[in-house]
């Protein structure tokens, strides 16, 4: 006698009595699957993206969302600063700061941003040039891969940059001026795959009213060979686009926000956000506390839905007993039969413990599916809007042990029942019969 057959046959023979516990361990299983999922991902989002900053200087308004918007590129920036606000931090002799990474945003191309910067950055990030080289004159960029997959931009195209970050298609408002694209990054899994990189004063030029970004474009590639580029060494670059131009430009150029990193922590680092903030018209924000505050607030949002999710589960496994045990009164006959037919006590506990494992594995199973199948939905939504990449179908470590416990619950709950069907009388049960 099969029992594995056996008690997948009484399921399927009136599916109706086990489908309440199969859809609440679904939806129990699925979301918490889908939470460990989003907060898996989003953390290594987020600490991916951290580059070791230390802090992020730029104009007055949310700190938290200048640090989503200059670290992770989501919202829109709080507004410029002059460089002559800032200046003082891109000095590479200020006492407290070893490294500065200045920015220039608020354009894109095709839904993609724009940033204007130093090429320090990929070292900053970890990235690397996979074809071409780093840009050396303004209006030159650099793609990251996931831009060349979405956009079929290729090594040597040129196009306009839109004012805003937004794809407007035809609608858009463009810069006069042409990038030409001379590098294409390595996927690095860092927001670098979903950004085009520039200099800082290209952005200058593309907001200068006039053409003269076409002009200084000219300018800057006369007698320059691409042909004769090396690949370039993006370890030091005191060139067109690094720090040293920044520090002669004019006061009134603007600059959207920079990038901090300390010599080390001390009692002055400490209170350095505070100073500025107390003492200069700039925000300075720091990342590590900020991205701690969204994840507090994601906590607790977790909260919640953790005390939900215990609900359901208790009554999904409250359904599986309450289903396994109510059948017993109409399977009595059944089951002294399969005593008769040589079945012992051992084999009607096994018989009634596999329907509630069947009822729970299928459950999780839909859960888990489930889940990915919204998460997949939610990913597509997600690269659409804000240009980051989710993994919908990477499944964790921890939703196999979720597995596991759902098949442990479905035991749990199964047990009782299977005692009182190793019981059964079968003289008592077959007269009555």
């Amino acid at each position: 006698m099969n029992l594995i057959r056996l008690a997948w046959k009484n399921l399927t023979y009136k599916p109706l009595n086990a489908l309440l516990g199969i859809l609440l361990f679904a939806l129990s299983v699925g979301l918490v699957s889908l939470l460990l999922s989003l907060r898996k991902q989003a953390d290594e989002q987020f600490d991916a993206n951290l580059a070791g900053v230390n802090l992020v200087v730029g104009a007055k308004g949310s700190p938290l969302n200048l640090v989503l918007n200059s670290m992770y590129h989501l919202g829109y920036p709080n507004g410029n600063v002059s460089l002559g606000e800032v200046r003082a931090f891109l000095n590479p002799r200020h006492p407290l700061i070893e490294a500065a990474l200045p920015l220039s945003l608020g354009d894109g191309y095709r839904g993609y941003r724009i940033v204007g910067t130093v090429p320090d950055i990929l070292d900053w990030y970890g990235a690397e040039i996979g074809r071409g080289e780093v840009w050396q004159h303004d209006f030159e960029v650099v793609v990251g891969p996931n831009v060349v997959a979405n956009t079929g931009l290729k090594m040597g195209d040129t196009f306009r940059s839109a004012h805003g970050i937004v794809d407007e298609g035809e609608d858009a408002m463009e810069h006069e001026g042409e990038f030409k694209v001379v590098g294409i990054l390595a996927e690095s899994g860092t927001v670098l795959d979903d950004v085009i990189l520039t200099t800082n004063p290209t952005y200058w030029h593309t907001h200068d009213h006039g053409g003269g970004a076409e002009d200084h474009q000219e300018d800057d590639h006369a007698d320059h060979d691409h042909d004769d580029h090396e690949h370039a060494d993006h370890a030091d670059h005191n060139h067109v686009g690094g720090i040293q131009q920044l520090l002669e430009a004019a006061e009134d150029k603007e600059l959207t926000s920079i990038l901090v990193r300390y010599k080390g922590i001390n009692a002055r680092t400490m209170s350095f956000a505070r100073n500025i903030n107390d003492n200069t018209d700039l925000l300075a924000a720091e990342p590590p506390y900020q991205i701690n505050e969204v994840r507090r607030q994601f906590d607790n949002g977790q909260r919640i839905l953790r005390i939900l999710v215990i609900a359901i589960i208790i009554v999904s496994a409250l359904s599986i007993f309450i289903s396994l045990f109510s059948s017993l009164r109409d399977r009595r006959y059944e089951l002294a039969m399969l005593r008769v037919m040589g079945s012992g006590r051992g084999g009607l506990f096994g018989l009634i413990v596999l329907e509630g494992l069947f009822v729970a594995a299928i459950g999780a199973l839909a859960g888990l599916l489930l889940s990915h199948g919204i998460l997949a939905v939610m990913a597509n939504n997600i690269r659409d809007d804000f240009r980051y990449q989710l993994d919908a179908w990477r499944f964790l470590p921890e939703e196999g042990w979720m597995f596991l416990g759902a098949l442990a619950l479905g035991f749990l709950a199964a047990v009782i029942p299977a005692i009182q069907a190793a019981r059964t009388d079968i003289g008592e049960t077959l007269t009555e019969g």
